[in-house]
């Protein structure tokens, strides 16, 4: 059976990012392990705080986590910038990537906004 956090697209959507974002780095060449290991944290972390916020039961400590996966997908946005102009992601590719980021933030924005509106 399915965690409940699973079942939300934004999860998932944050799964197949940081898939992605593995995708992307492993063509990355030497030198650039550090906007590797960033990209690669940052994209993970937006999963990871998604589902240990949907882990815990009270209603602040779900927010914290969630604003922090939030804060994850902004980060992502300049890892991707450097690595454009730096000649390791084609501008289409990137634009894709910060449609998906995007899309995310909304709907992580959603998850905090309804997070406000409960009385519980």
């Amino acid at each position: 059976m399915p965690f409940m956090f699973e079942k939300l697209q934004v999860y998932q959507k944050a799964v197949d990012f940081a898939d992605e974002a593995i995708v992307l780095t492993q063509g990355f060449p030497r030198g650039y392990g550090f906007l590797t290991d960033q990209l690669n944290r940052a994209a993970l972390s937006i999963a990871t705080n998604l589902a240990e916020g949907n882990g815990h039961f009270t209603k602040g400590d779900r927010k914290h986590f969630f604003i922090i996966g939030r804060g994850s997908v902004q980060e992502c946005l300049p890892l991707l910038e450097v690595a454009r102009r730096r000649g390791l992601l084609e501008e289409r590719r990137q634009a894709t990537l910060r449609q998906d980021l995007e899309s995310m933030a909304k709907m992580i924005s959603g998850l905090i906004n309804g997070l406000d509106k409960r009385s519980v």
